[in-house]
């Protein structure tokens, strides 16, 4: 056999491992893409969601503050009745 065989032999040879080799590589580029997507999307999702709890929370401290001004208004209430005579 002589060089240009060989080479030519090399040439066939290296083709469908080179075609292999593009394939598997596509599919783990793809792979990967699908994954950023998706930690991407995750990461999305858990800031929408702080921020809701962050404003629930401040919701739920508002509504706090005053129920306990609603609750001192009836003890004050309770107490001006008693003063007038009146069962509270």
């Amino acid at each position: 056999m002589d060089a240009a065989m060989v080479t030519a032999i090399a040439a066939l040879a290296a083709s469908p491992v080179a075609a292999v080799a593009a394939m598997y590589g596509t599919k783990g580029a793809n792979r990967a893409a699908r994954e950023g997507g998706v930690i991407g999307g995750y990461n999305s999702l858990t800031d929408q969601l702080q921020e809701e709890r962050k404003e629930l929370r401040a919701d739920l401290a508002m509504v706090r503050a005053e129920l306990a001004a609603e609750r001192a208004e009836v003890a004050r209430l309770k107490a001006l009745v008693s003063q007038l005579g009146g069962q509270a």
